[in-house]
This record gives structure tokens, C-alpha cells and sequence, in this order.
């Protein structure tokens, strides 16, 4: 039986596959490409380019293909996009897992493990976060999620869909191999955004506010590789298969790196000076986000094994400096 990863062609995703791969599993991918990149698929999975809002297109699928269980990270991703088209989150996450969580019930697939967020909590009452902790989302995307895991709990009760829920904090890193890496466009996340100032494609990288009451004035946030994260998906879904209860667990390395601190990291690895600008706070931006993973690692037996930080920008500058045009040529 084949495992489904929905958005496998994207960052986690393409990452998730290559693990499952290397596992033995058989693996089947499904992704619109609209973020992703055919080339990120790993040759031995299955491709299927579609929408999950295509209810058709996903039928034709589960029939085709003996599907034992999902992962799920065909969504949109990006904070600030989600203030500026909140609709287009809603018609993504939320009415795309609809469409998905119908088919699998009509195909009797009743096993998903799908990628939330950090988001879901908002403003953290106290850090480092747990999973029982108050979510109170303070952007659109973060209330997708939250609304897709309340969805699935609602279909769980309904016709005995298991489920996981992970909420991750800030992927990063690329596959030791260097095959695959990060590569969005435009691209938001830090670490690759500092890596484009070694790598010649900007002069220098902002810093947005350094007023917040941490240490140095600056944003403090728990950084963690993203073959770490296709790990635990992967411990998620055995979970589940070997008769888990519906679950929700964070992903972090339950450390704290400021802005400064990753900057002065990356400064060491290029070995290039990296000029930093100050500039004003955005809108939403928490002072510090860290996560406890302690019951990931306790129920799911995770262990990370990229967790410090030079090693995750290591793997994360080899890529862009091999491909500093991610999957595109020229």
C-alpha cells in the first residue's frame, strides 16, 4: 500500500518524500505545482499534478491508486499574503480540505497526518509553548489551520477519521544531499533571505525591529530542519497506522535563536560579512515563539538530529549556493 503526500513537490513535502523513500515506502505525490517544482519530486514517487479542490481529480486517484494514508501540505503558507487575501486561504486550506477529507471518507482512506502551524497559538501566554496551551490566532492563515484540524475532529467523530496535527515552527535547512532545498518565490523566511546576501542577490538583509524585550531587541524564534519535521510526519503516520488516537503535537528544537543570533551564524558559515539594516517592526510579529516538543518525543519517539544551528545553515548554504535560482536554470 502507497502512501499519499499532498504538496510533495513543495518544501516539507518534497523533503517528507525523499525520507519515505529512503524508509522503503511507496509513495505517491500530488501537487498543483503552483508553489512547487516538478523537479523536487524524487523519481521513484508517483507524480499526479492536480488541485485538491478538484474532487474529480482526487477521486480518479484514491481509485487508482491503494492509498493507506495521507500527508497533507497543500495550503497556502504566507502571513502576510493571507492579511491581504484572506479568501484565498479560506478557498485554499480550508475548502480544499473539505473537498480531500470528502474524498478520503467515500474511498475509506481514514488515516491523515497534516502540517499546521505555530500560527494556531498567536500571541504565546508563556514560552516555551505547549500543545494545551490557548490558540488564538493573530493572522488569517494561522485561523485556516486552526480551522482545518477542528474540521478534522468534527469528521473523526462523524465517520472515524484518525488524524495528527502537527504545528511546526520555523522550517529551515536543506537535504543533506544537497538534492532538494527551499525555494519560494517571493521568498519570506529568513535564513534563505540572509543567504542571498553571500550569494549575491542582495546587498544586504532587514532587520524588522529591534525594540522587542528580548535579549538583543530582536525577534526570537525556534528553528528547526526541515528533515527533522519529514521525520516526525513520517512517526505521525506509523502512529496512526498501528491504531493512534487523533493527536496534536509540536515541532521545535525548544531552543530560541534572536534575528541577530541566526545572522551572526550565517556570517561564520559563508565566511562573508553580511550587512544587517534596521528596519521598522511589521504588523503581528510575536517577540518570541519556542516550542516544546517533549510529547513528540515522548509518544511519537522523535529524536531531531539537525538541532544546532550552524549545521542547519551548513546544509541550507550548500543548496543555495548550488542552486542560487532554487529549481530554476539561468
Amino acid at each position: 500500500m502507497a502512501i499519499l503526500v499532498l504538496g510533495g513537490a513543495g518544501y516539507i513535502g518534497s523533503h517528507t518524500v525523499y525520507e519515505l523513500i529512503d524508509a522503503g515506502r511507496d509513495v505517491v505525490v500530488a501537487d498543483n505545482l503552483q508553489t512547487g517544482f516538478r523537479a523536487a519530486v524524487h523519481p521513484k514517487a508517483r507524480f499526479y499534478q492536480l488541485d485538491i479542490r478538484d474532487k474529480g481529480a482526487l477521486d480518479t486517484l484514491f481509485q487508482a491508486e491503494d492509498i493507506e494514508g495521507v500527508i497533507h501540505f497543500a495550503a497556502s503558507s504566507q502571513v502576510g499574503e493571507s492579511m491581504s487575501d484572506p479568501l484565498k486561504y479560506y478557498d485554499n486550506n480550508l475548502h480544499g480540505t473539505m473537498v480531500l477529507l470528502k474524498s478520503m471518507v467515500e474511498h475509506g482512506v481514514d488515516k491523515i497526518v497534516f502540517s499546521s502551524t505555530a500560527a494556531t497559538y498567536g500571541e504565546p501566554e508563556r514560552v516555551p509553548i505547549l500543545e494545551t496551551d490557548r490558540t488564538q490566532p493573530t493572522n488569517c492563515y494561522g485561523e485556516t489551520k486552526l480551522s482545518m484540524e477542528h474540521m478534522m475532529s468534527w469528521v473523526s467523530r462523524a465517520h472515524g477519521l484518525k488524524y495528527v496535527a502537527l504545528r511546526y515552527f520555523n522550517a529551515c535547512g536543506a537535504h543533506p544531499s544537497g538534492a532538494i532545498g527551499e525555494a519560494h518565490d517571493p521568498e519570506t523566511h529568513l535564513i534563505p533571505i540572509i543567504l542571498q546576501v553571500p550569494n549575491g542577490q542582495r546587498e544586504a538583509v532587514s532587520v524588522f525591529g529591534d525594540d522587542y524585550p528580548t535579549a538583543d531587541g530582536t525577534c526570537i524564534r525556534d528553528y528547526i530542519h526541515v528533515t527533522d519535521l519529514a521525520q516526525a510526519h513520517i512517526l505521525a503516520l506509523d502512529y496512526l497506522l498501528k491504531g493512534g488516537e487523533n493527536n496534536v503535537f509540536n515541532l521545535g528544537n525548544g531552543v530560541g535563536f534572536s534575528v541577530k543570533e541566526v545572522i551572526d551564524v550565517a556570517r561564520e558559515v559563508t565566511g562573508h560579512p553580511i550587512p544587517a539594516v534596521i528596519s521598522p517592526r511589521r504588523a503581528g510579529d510575536p517577540a518570541q515563539l519556542i516550542a516544546s516538543s517533549q510529547k513528540a518525543i515522548d509518544v511519537l519517539g522523535w529524536q531531531p538530529r539537525y538541532n544546532d544551528l550552524n549545521t542547519i545553515i551548513a546544509t541550507a548554504w550548500a543548496w543555495h549556493r548550488s542552486h542560487p535560482h532554487g529549481f530554476e536554470e539561468g
